[in-house]
């Protein structure tokens, strides 16, 4: 009889993790602005509604960061 187990939850990481996923989403909106000057406004009121996802994700990920990094000092493992 096989048991299947899941993986056991690994949180040692996440602070880091989520700091390179701001720090990518904020390279990927600093090229969409430079690509912005060779668009249409079509596409540029696209990238601009894009980029506003973005942010609202880069503070929700920086709440996240704050998160992990409390529990982290608090002792989670």
């Amino acid at each position: 009889m096989t048991h299947n187990r899941s993986k056991p939850d690994d949180r040692s990481d996440n602070v880091e993790r989520l700091q390179d996923m701001v720090q990518n989403t904020i390279e990927n909106i600093e090229e969409s602005q430079e690509s912005m000057q060779f668009s249409n406004e079509e596409e540029r009121q696209k990238i601009q509604a894009k980029n506003q996802r973005r942010e609202e994700s880069i503070r929700a990920m920086r709440e996240e960061i704050k998160d992990e990094a409390s529990d982290r000092e608090n002792g989670y493992q």
